[in-house]
């Protein structure tokens, strides 16, 4: 079957084992299901796969792409959920130890064919196009969680988003502002700023700018470069939400103003298969809507690797097929 795949691990120039062909049709064990994918989103996630970070050597070749929907054999349109935990867990999948992504041990999305866990396909909505809803399963879902589980702010009050046009960064600032918070967002550029006062932000602020006030709660993908400005710009008693460190993991700590002031620092990943099916009715009722900045064929993924890698993104890069 045609897929798009890492070939094998290559911490110096992920692109270079970025391979687009043919890969055995799967087999389908007790339990799981065969999905025919329509289309797929890219994650950071899929970068470090191809770095072989978080996977064996071993365990290459392997599939790319961490979420998707499509069709099952009984013609059912469905929504992928990523997380796939160990035998026999109940509860937060999350906090499952042994819990795995796609990907990293079992095939990913980027194919013709994908095969997972039955628990892990929820009904697609029908006014979710496929390409909006291959976005759901991860970069927002992640959002989702950062904001309503993790973050403990209400409706109302003033977050800052750090970084305006990746995925999860977009997702936050559609979510936040759907549910009524005011949505602050820093950009580097000012075509990333106008890119989310586009979808609804409330303020834009270059990199590390200082802000008017301080904000109730911070939300963090980006690490080691902005960690300072957040720090700084979290009101007394407000929260930090991080779930990536796209930039480095290994800020200063800032340890005397975090007790000082009684900061909260939370992480947080990825999110369960329920928050998913919560996640999609919430687009269901407000009409929110991913904002997707390319769509392309499978069979041209390496530009969208390219641009991932490059930082040229608008919004989910999502491959169709």
């Amino acid at each position: 079957m045609f897929a798009v795949f890492a070939a094998e691990p290559n911490p110096d120039d992920p692109i270079a084992s970025l391979t687009v062909g043919e890969r055995p049709e799967p087999e389908v064990p007790d339990g799981f299901i065969a999905v025919s994918v329509r289309a797929a989103s890219l994650n950071m996630h899929d970068l470090w796969t191809l770095r072989g970070v978080g996977i064996k050597p071993e365990q290459f070749p392997m599939i790319l792409g961490c979420d998707g929907a499509g069709v099952t054999e009984d013609g059912t349109e469905v929504v992928l959920h990523s997380v796939i935990t160990s035998p026999g867990w109940v509860g937060d999948e999350t906090l499952d130890p042994k819990r795995t992504l796609l990907t990293e041990k079992h095939q990913g999305t980027l194919a013709e064919t994908v095969v997972v866990p039955a628990r892990n396909v929820l009904p697609k909505p029908a006014g979710l196009s496929f390409a909006e809803a291959a976005c759901m399963g991860t970069a927002w879902l992640t959002a989702y969680r950062m904001l309503f589980t993790q973050s403990g702010l209400r409706p109302g009050q003033t977050i800052l988003v750090q970084g305006a046009s990746g995925g999860v960064s977009t997702a936050l600032i559609q979510l936040g502002t759907a549910a009524g918070f005011r949505v602050w967002v820093t950009g580097r550029s000012e075509e990333k700023r106008a890119l989310a006062e586009g979808l609804g932000a409330h303020a834009t602020f270059a990199s590390g700018e200082r802000l008017p006030e301080r904000v109730d709660g911070v939300f963090e993908t980006v690490g080691k470069a902005t960690w300072a400005h957040s720090m700084r710009a979290v009101k007394p008693g407000g929260v930090i939400v991080v779930s990536g460190s796209t930039s480095g993991p290994d800020p200063s700590a800032d340890l005397q103003r975090l007790f000082f002031l009684q900061l909260r620092v939370i992480g947080s990943t990825m999110g369960t298969r329920d928050e998913l099916a919560d996640l999609l009715r919430f687009c269901e009722t407000t009409g929110v809507r991913p904002t997707i900045g390319a769509e392309l064929p499978m069979a041209d993924a390496e530009q969208g690797f390219r641009d991932m890698l490059d930082g040229a993104t608008a919004g989910k890069i999502v491959f169709t097929r």
